[in-house]
């Protein structure tokens, strides 16, 4: 099942999985954000879902990108943790 949601997955939600699967660093993960063009799918999807108006493969792809967006935040925190010498590398 997941094989499949990943499939049908936004550019969006995909540029992120790209950015992860490329490897990184503590400072790259910190200074990362999604490009202009996800940062707007994710506004008018959010909105549309403000006004009920999204379809259901919308709110999967929504719903995706919110759990991507989720996992970023953590690995910022952990990163800048990192940063700080408060983990040793």
């Amino acid at each position: 099942m997941i094989v499949s949601k990943m499939n049908a997955a936004s550019p969006a939600y995909e540029e992120i999985i790209e950015f992860i699967a490329s490897g990184t660093t503590p400072e790259a993960i910190v200074a990362y954000r999604p490009s202009p063009e996800a940062q707007e799918r994710v506004l008018e999807l959010v909105e549309r879902e403000k006004a009920a108006s999204l379809t259901a493969s919308e709110k999967a792809e929504l719903d995706h990108f919110l759990e991507l967006e989720h996992i970023l935040r953590m690995a910022k925190a952990k990163a800048r943790q990192f940063l700080s010498g408060e983990i040793p590398n």
